[in-house]
């Protein structure tokens, strides 16, 4: 009676054997997987990019919202006294810092979307 009961210790620790050698076989196989492992840092990459973009378009566009808002208050200032093109050509440095500003914000932004 021994035998069949010592037969049947050696099957499980066969079939354990085989149950740790399949986990064994898997794990090895998602680490030697380059494509998914890739895939998951492009997706990580890609997730930081957009956030480091949107973050960007926010400060920019709080910068085009400050430009504006002195802008208005310098016509208000200046609408008397001044004619609109004395008006123009003292703002021309204020405009061109807010269009270099949204510019930058702009080829940032496009500069993430083409590398998806």
């Amino acid at each position: 009676m021994s035998e069949p009961q010592s037969q049947q210790e050696i099957e499980q620790e066969i079939e354990r054997t085989r149950e740790h050698l399949g986990q064994t076989v898997e794990e090895l196989a998602a680490k030697a997987d380059v494509k998914a492992r890739a895939k998951g840092k492009a997706a990580e990459v890609k997730a930081k990019a957009q956030g480091k973009a949107a973050e960007v378009k926010a400060t920019a566009q709080e910068k085009v919202t400050e430009v504006r808002a002195r802008t208005q208050a310098k016509t208000t200032e200046l609408s008397g006294p001044a004619s609109q093109n004395q008006l123009v050509q003292q703002n021309w440095p204020l405009a061109v810092a807010a269009a270099g500003v949204v510019m930058i914000g702009l080829a940032l932004v496009l500069r993430r979307r083409a590398r998806r």
